[in-house]
């Protein structure tokens, strides 16, 4: 990682995942003037070249001698990752010109004279804070289909498909509404309840796997002067991290599924209810740092990291982020929902996990099946191997972390992806509706059960109102689980 990449972006530090982004409303969300403006476009500029013989070693037909233009989102993973990989398309493609590359924090401002001229570059990373609409590039056509990628043979295994080498959830993020895959989320993050082995260790306590074992360690944290549980009480939609995974292994997926769709009631489903008073009641007996409603994530989670709370619900960036106060023998480990009780319908192990650092090829590009090889190489093991050492931080492709020294809090999610296995669940709220997650779920429902200013029964009266008002706008555009 280059010096300027740890904390750009403002100083927030290695946050350039597109959920982080979502989840912190730290987009700008692009005007709609911006937007129509970008995603019309005309019929002018190069026409595409012409596509390449397709072989064994080139089964995308990439035209030989063509020129590849990358644009990468300069944030908090820097772009030594996509030169690396650059320079294997290069040596795979010596008659092609070296491949034009250009690394910026700003991608809307960048980008949108050339999508407007129908000129864009043939792969970009769209992140960041000036991060493109996705959802309205989708609905104006303005995105390469990537099935032919995903039905590609892998890289370092042509009996595999890319498809069948990506982490889970990663292929379903990059649909709208059915088949085509229009994004390559590339970063992996993994959610949940994040602590200190070494905190646990000196309580004689290990991680809470049921929901009395876990209110039984925050009595006995709170006779030590230690709360049990802090979070960004001022960003209080960090608490889906760990929230939304336990209303989906109480009730199973399908429960999360019926709230991202948006049904009516589906707030009032007896899983969310149990999940609501569970959390109410780590307030209701004191086991929330005190002060914490008022609180940042950064200040949250140094209270955390020095110890004055056990847990927060985090995302697997915050052991970047929170490098500098972490203390060395902190141990750091993230553990999935604890369980409510026997009758739920997940096993524990049951988490959250899902694609970050989105990768589009415009449907203007002149070059696509070069840019969708790109990504096919950065979806090799080697390529990924250089990410996730580079900026500690798994990547889509499911592997890639054999021979790398891993940091504590990387191996622990990588441990709790093995015990999760096919138990991963991916809500979608915060990619598909923004506003209604961050500030209406979040800030105007969690922020104030959490706080003890309403009850769960009054919480999810307020949230599913949101919900159904959020289905009737018609202002918006809406997606649906297939």
């Amino acid at each position: 990682m280059g010096s300027n990449s740890a904390h750009s972006n403002e100083g927030l530090g290695r946050r350039s995942l597109i959920k982080r982004s979502t989840a912190l409303g730290l987009l700008t969300v692009p005007t709609m003037s911006f937007l129509s403006a970008c995603a019309s476009g005309d019929d002018g500029g190069d026409k595409p070249v012409e596509k390449g013989k397709v072989s064994a070693k080139n089964p995308l037909g990439v035209n030989e001698t063509a020129p590849l233009e990358v644009v990468i989102f300069n944030g908090g993973f820097g772009d030594k990752y996509a030169l690396a990989a650059e320079k294997v398309y290069e040596a795979a493609f010596p008659k092609a010109p070296k491949v034009k590359h250009q690394a910026t924090q700003k991608i809307q401002s960048v980008l949108q004279p050339r999508f407007n001229g129908g000129t864009p570059p043939d792969l970009i990373d769209n992140s960041g804070a000036e991060q493109m609409d996705m959802g309205v590039l989708v609905g104006k056509n303005q995105l390469t289909d990537l099935t032919p990628l995903m039905d590609a043979p892998s890289y370092d295994d042509p009996s595999k498909k890319v498809r069948d080498t990506l982490r889970p959830g990663v292929l379903e993020m990059g649909q709208f509404d059915g088949n085509p895959v229009w994004i390559m989320y590339y970063a992996y993050t993994v959610y949940g309840v994040w602590y200190s082995q070494t905190a646990l260790e000196k309580l004689d306590a290990t991680y809470p796997e049921t929901w009395d074992q876990m209110l039984a360690l925050c009595a006995k944290a709170k006779s030590k002067g230690i709360a049990g549980w802090t979070y960004p009480g001022k960003f209080p939609y960090y608490m889906p991290f760990s929230l939304f995974p336990f209303i989906g292994k109480i009730g199973g997926r399908e429960v999360l599924d019926k709230i991202d769709n948006l049904e009516p009631n589906a707030w009032s489903d007896p899983a969310v209810k149990s999940a609501f008073e569970a959390y109410y009641e780590l307030g209701r007996k004191g086991y929330i740092l005190k002060g914490t409603e008022g609180m940042t994530h950064i200040q949250s989670q140094t209270a955390w990291a020095k110890g004055e709370a056990l847990f927060i619900p985090n995302g697997s960036w915050v052991e970047n982020e929170s490098a500098a106060v972490i203390p060395k023998d902190f141990n750091l480990a993230v553990g999935a929902p604890s369980s409510l009780d026997a009758g739920d319908k997940l096993p524990f192990g049951t988490i959250w996990a899902s694609g970050g650092e989105p990768f589009i090829v415009p449907a203007k590009a002149k070059n696509p099946q070069g840019g969708m090889e790109q990504l096919r190489i950065m979806l090799s093991e080697e390529s990924s191997k250089n990410f996730t050492g580079l900026v500690k931080s798994l990547s889509a492709f499911n592997g890639g972390t054999d021979g790398i020294t891993l940091t504590p809090g990387l191996k622990s999610a990588v441990a709790a992806l093995e015990k999760a296995g096919t138990n991963v669940v991916n809500p979608r709220l915060q990619d598909w509706y923004v506003k209604l997650n961050k500030e209406q779920i979040g800030v105007a429902g969690l922020g104030e059960l959490m706080a003890g200013r309403i009850t769960p029964a009054e919480a999810i009266k307020k949230i599913q109102k949101f919900a159904d008002d959020a289905a009737k706008d018609q202002s918006i555009k809406h997606y649906k689980h297939q």
